[in-house]
């Protein structure tokens, strides 16, 4: 069953993700990496999803998690640019910790 938590963690993952294209866009330019943006976008939406399955306490240790949660993620897609994007890397921890931020309001 999907609960509103996971909707919001989706959605957010989702909207992250469009910022990241952005981001990546600006940096690497539009054309001709389409697909490089399409796994940006779709590894955000990945993180908002996983973090929308987890349980989170309340307090700092539920940010540190999304932030480890998104250290985990975002590694596969790091690992995959042969450890060139560090931008993208580093922006996914602080993602993971805002779906956290954003999440824990419906849980």
């Amino acid at each position: 069953m999907i609960d509103k938590k996971l909707k919001v963690s989706i959605i957010t993952g989702a909207l992250l993700g469009v910022i990241c294209i952005i981001g990546g866009g600006i940096r690497m330019g539009y054309s001709g990496n389409g697909l490089y943006l399409f796994a940006l976008w779709y590894n955000r939406l990945i993180m908002g999803f996983l973090i929308g399955l987890t349980q989170m306490k309340p307090g700092l240790n539920g940010l540190f998690k999304g932030g480890f949660l998104g250290l985990i993620v975002s590694l596969a897609f790091y690992l995959s640019t042969g450890m060139n994007d560090h931008i993208s890397f580093l922006a996914g921890i602080i993602y993971g910790i805002i779906i956290v931020a954003v999440a824990r309001k419906y849980e």
